[in-house]
Parts: C-alpha cells; sequence; structure tokens
C-alpha cells in the first residue's frame, strides 16, 4: 500500500524507473527502424518511380500512416493501456517495412505506396512512446522523463543510416534492390521492440498513473471536507481538469516544427545525390541530423524543467530558422555545410517536440491523456505529410535552396505562438491539469 504523504505530495513512483528502463530499451531498437524511411525512402521512390518530383511522396506516406497509426495507438492506450497500444504499433510498423522489401523486390510501386503507408505505424509508436515515460513522472521531472524516451532512440537511429552500404549488401544478396536493405533491419528492430514492451512493460504507466490521480483526488477531497467546504467546491477544486488553450499551444508548436524538419530533411539526400554524393555520404549527414534529433534530449528536458517550457518552445523556431537559411546557403558540394544545417535542424525540432510535449501533457488530467495526444500526434503525422509530400515539388519549381529558405521562415512562426502563449487570458473556465508552474518569459 502506498505512503499517503506520496499520494498527496505526487511524489514519482518507484515504478517509473522500471518503466523509463524498458522504454529505452525498446527505443533503441525502435529507432534503427525508424531510420530506414528517413534515409533511403526518397531515394528508393527516385529509383523505382524514376522522378526526383515524387520523391517526396514515401515522406509524406509514412507519415501520413503515421497520422493514422497515432490515432489508433491512441484509442487503443485509452482503452487498455500504454503497453497493448505501443505494442501493437511496433508490429504494424514491421509488417509495413516487410512489405517495403517485398515491393522493391517485384517492383510494384503500388504495393510500396501501401507498404509505406503501414510503416508509418512505427514510427507513430515511435514518438508516442514519449507519452508513456510522462505519465508516471512528477511534473517537475516531465521534462527530463519525456527526453530519456527520446534519447534512448539516439543509438538505433544514429546507427541505421550508417548501416545503409551494408544492408543494401545483403538485400542485394539475397536478390533485392540495395536501397530496400535498411528495411530488412528495420522489419527485425521493430519486430523485437513489440516483443520486448509486451513482454516487458509492466505495470502499465498509464494504468497506474489513472490509479494514483483517483487516489489523490480522494484524499484532497476528504481533507477539503474534513475542513468544512462543501462537497461540490471540494470535488471542483481536486478534480484535474482540460486546459485546452494549452494543449493548442503545445500542439502548435510540435506542429509546426514537424512540418519544417520533414520538408528540408526528406529532400536532403536527394539534393545530395544530383550534385554528385553518394549513398554513404548522405547517410552520413542523415545520421548526424537524426543523432541531432535525439542527442540533445537530456539537456533539452533539463532547460525544460529548469528554464520553462515556452523559452525552449521560442528557442526551436529560431534554431530551425538558421538551419533553414544555412541549408539554402550551403554550397552543394560541401558535405560539412550541409551537415550543419541539417545538425541545427534536429536540434530545432528536438526543442520543440520535447518542449510542447510537457505543454500538452500538463495540461491533461491522467483519464484523457492517451486520446487526446493521440489526437495531437495525428495533427503532427499530418504535418510531416504535407512536408514530405510539398517537398518535392517545390525542389522541382524552385529548387533546394528555396525549399530550405521557405521552411526556415516558416519556423518563425513559433515565436507568435509563444508570444500568445504568455498572455494570460481575463477569464477561464479550465483550470490546469498539473501543478506545475514554470518560469515564464520576461
Amino acid at each position: 500500500m502506498r505512503d499517503r504523504n506520496d499520494v498527496t505530495a505526487g511524489r514519482e513512483v518507484p515504478e517509473q524507473r522500471r518503466i523509463l528502463a524498458v522504454l529505452v530499451f525498446s527505443q533503441i531498437l525502435g529507432g534503427a527502424g525508424l531510420a530506414a524511411g528517413i534515409t533511403v525512402g526518397a531515394l528508393l521512390a527516385e529509383e523505382m518511380l524514376g522522378s526526383t518530383g515524387l520523391a517526396g511522396v514515401p515522406s509524406a506516406l509514412f507519415t501520413a500512416g503515421a497520422a493514422l497509426g497515432a490515432l489508433g495507438i491512441g484509442q487503443i492506450c485509452r482503452r487498455y493501456g500504454r503497453r497493448p497500444g505501443l505494442a501493437l504499433g511496433y508490429a504494424v510498423g514491421a509488417l509495413g517495412s516487410l512489405g517495403v522489401v517485398v515491393a522493391a523486390a517485384v517492383g510494384s510501386a503500388v504495393l510500396l505506396f501501401l507498404a509505406l503507408l503501414v510503416y508509418g505505424a512505427g514510427t507513430s509508436t515511435g514518438l508516442m512512446a514519449r507519452y508513456a515515460g510522462a505519465d508516471l513522472a512528477s511534473p517537475e521531472r516531465r521534462g527530463r522523463a519525456v527526453s530519456t524516451v527520446l534519447f534512448a532512440t539516439t543509438l538505433g537511429a544514429v546507427v541505421g543510416p550508417n548501416l545503409v552500404t551494408l544492408t543494401g549488401e545483403v538485400a542485394h544478396s539475397w536478390g533485392i534492390p540495395r536501397l530496400a536493405g535498411p528495411f530488412l533491419l528495420a522489419v527485425a528492430a521493430f519486430g523485437a521492440a513489440a516483443v520486448a514492451l509486451a513482454a516487458l512493460l509492466r505495470p502499465d504507466p498509464l494504468r497506474l498513473a489513472e490509479k494514483l490521480a483517483a487516489a489523490q483526488e480522494a484524499v484532497a477531497a476528504q481533507e477539503a471536507l474534513a475542513a468544512g467546504s462543501p462537497a461540490e467546491d471540494a470535488a471542483d477544486r481536486t478534480e484535474p481538469r482540460l486546459n485546452r488553450r494549452e494543449v493548442v499551444i503545445g500542439t502548435s508548436v510540435m506542429v509546426l516544427t514537424q512540418l519544417v524538419m520533414i520538408a528540408i530533411m526528406t529532400m536532403t539526400p536527394v539534393h545530395m545525390q544530383a550534385h554528385g554524393h553518394g549513398t554513404q555520404a548522405a547517410g552520413l549527414v542523415i545520421a548526424l541530423h537524426v543523432g541531432a534529433m535525439f542527442l540533445p534530449s537530456p539537456l533539452t528536458g533539463l532547460l525544460v524543467d529548469r528554464l520553462g517550457r515556452r523559452w525552449i518552445a521560442g528557442a526551436s523556431g529560431l534554431t530551425l530558422a538558421v538551419a533553414g537559411l544555412l541549408a539554402a546557403l550551403a554550397p552543394p558540394h560541401s558535405v560539412p555545410a550541409l551537415a550543419t544545417a541539417l545538425v541545427l535542424l534536429g536540434i530545432g525540432w528536438n526543442f520543440g517536440l520535447i518542449s510542447g510535449t510537457a505543454i500538452v501533457t500538463d495540461a491533461l488530467p491522467p483519464a484523457r491523456r492517451a486520446s487526446a495526444q493521440g489526437l495531437v500526434d495525428v495533427g503532427i503525422a499530418l504535418a510531416g505529410a504535407a512536408g514530405g509530400m510539398s517537398s518535392g515539388l517545390v525542389v522541382v519549381v524552385g529548387g533546394y535552396p528555396t525549399l530550405a529558405l521557405a521552411g526556415g521562415v516558416l519556423a518563425l512562426a513559433v515565436l507568435p505562438v509563444v508570444a500568445w502563449s504568455v498572455r494570460r487570458p481575463a477569464h477561464t473556465d479550465t483550470a490546469p491539469a498539473s501543478s506545475h508552474a514554470e518560469p515564464e518569459p520576461k
């Protein structure tokens, strides 16, 4: 039985450490699967379709699949818990990866497109796992909990792109196009992550968070009634509320950063190949980019908790704007210049995702988290799909520098969102779902 003081003080429960350990292990595996679509998806489509203008289609398809996956996983998590939702998501991602390999082997563009939609479920699962890390975290450590899960993705996501040549040779020895090789790795990685989560993610973090929240409300209500407050007033003060305004703010930050990041990242390998770079050089740049997406997570989480969610959200917009400018001005034959731009692109995305996730989670009571978070990630995935689909067309019409510059300008839209979040409304009928108070930008 839990100590009453632990419940009322909102301290982190002992199970949180085990939950994070299991999530870290599964995210290392999932990161390797995630890297396949990022690194060679556009190149595989260009090779099979013979069109640069359609090279952004794979990114659009697997991010559209991620939208469907986020919606489905969110609903499964709401009804049955995080463990079955995340495990099933990774299993579906493994199936989609296998479909991509088969499509490349038989040369079917239609099957490729369908398989990429299914593959997207695996990518959405990798991102939605961050919410499981935050379920049992105290508000003061929520940013660091999210960052721990994202950081774990680094190893697999960085190693994956650098195995393009090796996995390509394995695929070629089996009579499969070399560019399908990374998806062979994704089959094994996603499948192993699904098994690990199904077997080890116990207790279910969301279910335990709901029980703890209910216990805390009951204790607070009893104390309020003992102090002589009416039952209705006691319930009103102790029941966690949904803060819709904060949900919109956090979602907007994540949607904008995802749109900009996906658009520029998707066409960078195509841009490099068009200027004489091989797949190994493109893989290195993307590996550095993906590393920057996840490697700074511990520091970002600490900054989010110490400085405040809004400060880091604003920093994401500025960092992405600088990344877009550098990518636009980078000499196309300079791998270091392009790598620098893509590293900043990853850091800006990291700032936006962790700060936005913390804002959204703070604003949601445990009973409403899973479904609402699923809807939030649908918006993020649709933004990625729009960025991926439009990126190839923009490059065909205006070139890669135009795409990068436009992305950088769009990233600045995060700043007015943050400014709006600082301006407190005169009246609101909702209260934050968390007692966490962060430093406000001055």
